[in-house]
């Protein structure tokens, strides 16, 4: 039985990307480190991975995108295209979330047992996931960042927040490694999509914090 050829983008944080994967093969792949303008430069990646995997869309077994956490505009970006293509290619979309990428590939590139991706949400504030020593996707605190992953042996930590949690932790005495992972890889996002189940249901943006704008109250 062959592998599922995957179609996979990232928009969330701060780049974009977009992959092609079968398998453990990775057909075609794009990464662009980016902060905005995900939305004119998407559509035009996703081209030209499928085209330089020579695959036309028919071919696609299943799709993936992350849900965040990440910028507002960011998430909307990659959901709102996968959603497009989901229905005008009848093929059922896999969401994973930002965070989930980005330390899964901390955790196969340092071949580390457990990794955790950190990014500064601000406010002194911070979104938190971690695998192999499971840790839910979460809006944290950085004290509260510390206290979870303290004792955690032979941990990688990634994303923007990394540094900083990282030199805290080494400076409480413990070993931790940090990882040069900053952003989502669509590879990755594909990956982990192939443990996932396909169904009908539709990928939501993920939201941790309610959003600084508010509608006016009707009278």
């Amino acid at each position: 039985m062959s592998e599922p050829r995957i179609l996979a983008v990232d928009t969330a944080l701060g780049a974009c990307s977009a992959a092609l994967v079968e398998g453990d093969r990775v057909l075609s792949r794009r990464h662009v480190a980016i902060e905005r303008g995900h939305a004119e430069i998407l559509a035009p990646m996703v081209e030209e991975v499928m085209r330089e995997a020579s695959c036309p869309f028919s071919r696609l077994d299943r799709l993936a995108v992350t849900t965040g956490p990440g910028t507002f505009t960011g998430q909307r970006v990659g959901l709102s295209f996968m959603r497009g293509l989901r229905v005008a290619l009848d093929k059922p979309l896999l969401g994973v979330t930002s965070l989930a990428a980005m330390a899964e590939q901390a955790r196969c590139e340092a071949k580390a047992e457990c990794a955790a991706a950190v990014h500064d949400a601000r406010r002194g504030e911070i979104y938190l996931e971690a695998v192999g020593h499971t840790i839910p996707v979460q809006l944290v605190a950085f004290e509260t960042a510390l206290s979870l992953l303290e004792g955690i042996a032979n941990l990688v930590v990634a994303g923007t927040a990394a540094p900083r949690l990282v030199e805290a932790l080494k400076h409480r005495g413990h070993a931790v490694r940090l990882s040069p992972v900053t952003a989502p890889d669509a590879v990755w996002v594909a990956r982990l999509s192939q443990c996932l189940e396909a169904n009908e249901t539709v990928p939501r943006p993920l939201y941790l914090r309610a959003p600084d704008a508010k509608l006016p109250l009707q009278r």
